[in-house]
């Protein structure tokens, strides 16, 4: 097996260890309000802190990437966010709150730099399916979290849930210092990052990114409440065939990689994901009350599409951007992506709440056409995507 599996297998495990704080520590927050007496929207903010935290450092640590190798971002970045994430045991909310921001501020290095360590040893006809691979380790990660971590709360505390989730970031870090490095001839970055960031394609695929992460989190936030507290699905049932979704848009990241590699493109694929994602939220959106079968047959696949699409956008993100830039590229297209993933679920609630459920389904739907719009004048196989690459050495 060539040397650039390994570098994807460390690059997917740092990505699935970096979503199993920001997306598994959910699975905890009833722990986490009794443990800090926290009300619902208090332990909300806690949560929140995460995603505070990397939204402000993405950029910062993409451009450093290029700079100075992944190696070195990677490492620094996951021993920082190990010794926040130490700190969040010290028992005080207030504490807790500004160790998550630090966790996020230096769990950001993993988000753009892993992408481009990929990047950079996988030539352009396998990264479909190299960061296929490493986009799926995030549900992956999330769900094992959210299955482990519970346990730990509730038989050792949250303190100890902390502290499992610190030593395993530093873990992680370590087999980055020991296994990861830049292949022979590697470009680093001559330039500023302000080239890429005005850069109108990227910002473009970038927003359009993140008009896509509204139908995927008002899906992730809404599925088991739409299907149980308005249909009348039991919870367990709700939340089995939110799980399934899961499962087969993490598997479905692999399959439009794969697509993306064969067909040459990876805007082409992400304008018909779109389309049918949009088509799927409408049509959900009409069946709100049909017979509840009906609206699971429409609502299970279009959950699973709206997840699907992130490795197109950061693969073709991190294509698009001038050689040796390709992570400060992914820190802002990211960097949308996260903006969204914090205002999308407070949003679609409130929709949800207030003009009824058909009204947050249409919003997700025009997001989607919205994103298709901007990729418009993308053409199906971009001159950028289809350049030829330097030859890397895979040994």
């Amino acid at each position: 097996m060539g040397y650039r599996w390994v570098v994807l297998a460390v690059g997917a495990l740092a990505q699935g260890t970096n979503a199993a704080v920001f997306l598994g520590l959910p699975a905890i927050s009833p722990a986490l309000r009794a443990h800090f007496d926290l009300t619902l929207p208090q332990v909300g903010l806690l949560l929140g802190a995460v995603n505070l935290g990397t939204m402000l450092t993405l950029v910062a640590w993409g451009a450093a990437a290029d700079r100075h190798g992944e190696r070195l971002v990677m490492t620094l970045g996951g021993v920082g966010a190990a010794l926040c994430l130490a700190l969040a045991a010290v028992d005080g909310p207030v504490v807790a709150g500004f160790a998550l921001v630090g966790v996020g501020l230096f769990g950001a290095s993993v988000n753009a730099a892993s992408g481009r360590a990929v990047m950079t040893w996988f030539p352009s006809g396998s990264r479909g399916l190299a960061m296929g691979i490493r986009q799926t380790a995030t549900p992956l990660g999330a769900a094992l979290t959210a299955a482990v971590l519970p346990v730990v709360a509730v038989r050792a505390g949250v303190p100890a849930a902390f502290l499992a989730l610190a030593g395993f970031t530093g873990f992680v870090a370590v087999l980055i210092a020991l296994l990861v490095r830049e292949p022979p001839g590697a470009v680093r970055s001559s330039h500023g990052h302000g080239v890429v960031l005005r850069d109108r394609a990227l910002l473009r695929l970038s927003t359009a990114s993140g008009l896509l992460v509204v139908p995927q989190f008002t899906a992730a936030a809404l599925m088991v409440e739409l299907l149980h507290d308005h249909r009348g699905l039991a919870v367990g049932v709700a939340a089995g065939l939110f799980a399934v979704a899961q499962v087969v848009g993490g598997f479905g990241r692999l399959a439009v990689g794969v697509w993306s590699d064969r067909v040459r493109s990876r805007t082409g694929p992400l304008k018909v994901i779109s389309v049918l994602v949009a088509v799927g939220f409408a049509l959900t959106a009409v069946l709100d009350r049909a017979p509840v079968w009906l609206l699971v047959a429409a609502l299970l696949p279009t959950a699973a599409l709206a997840l699907c699409w992130n490795g197109l956008a950061v693969t073709a993100a991190a294509e698009m951007a001038p050689e040796g830039s390709s992570g400060t590229a992914l820190g802002m297209q990211n960097s949308a992506n996260y903006l969204s993933a914090t205002l999308t679920p407070p949003v679609a609630s409130w929709l949800a709440a207030t003009l009824g459920w058909p009204a947050a389904l249409l919003v997700a739907a025009l997001a989607a056409t919205a994103a298709r719009a901007l990729l418009a004048d993308q053409p199906w196989r971009s001159r950028r995507e289809n350049s030829p690459q330097k030859s890397r050495s895979c040994s």
